[in-house]
């Protein structure tokens, strides 16, 4: 069973960063390509970023684009996203699960029971 464990999430202030980490666990990592979701106050969760086995693709949402940057750690078996420059609508709950698509397909929210709990980041204007 598919097992994710998502960490580092805080409160900071715009324009701070935080480092998001996604330990996984129950599948061969090397072989799967991940995302980063979020689910923002009252609305709908939405991709953030997504990465391909290799770590070489990566896709990530209009409103991020430039600020976050998304990595892994195959032998580490651990999903990264690094997020710059936050503002408060990056205010939310991060989620990472395995996605079975790359590219702009990567970012829908996949139909999959490996959500895990997330973590909360909370950025104060």
């Amino acid at each position: 069973q598919v097992q994710v464990v998502e960490s580092g999430g805080g409160l900071v202030q715009a324009g701070e960063s935080l480092r998001l980490s996604c330990k996984v666990s129950g599948l061969v990592f090397g072989d799967v390509a991940m995302g980063w979701f979020r689910q923002r106050p009252e609305k709908k969760r939405e991709g953030v970023a997504c990465i391909d086995w290799t770590g070489y693709i990566d896709t990530y949402a209009a409103s991020v684009e430039g600020r976050f940057a998304i990595s892994r750690d195959n032998a580490k078996n651990t999903l990264y996203l690094q997020m710059n420059n936050l503002t408060a609508e990056d205010t939310a709950m991060y989620y990472c699960v395995p996605v079975s698509f790359i590219g702009v397909r990567g970012l829908s929210v996949p139909d999959t029971n490996a959500w895990g709990q997330g973590t909360q980041v909370t950025v104060s204007s």
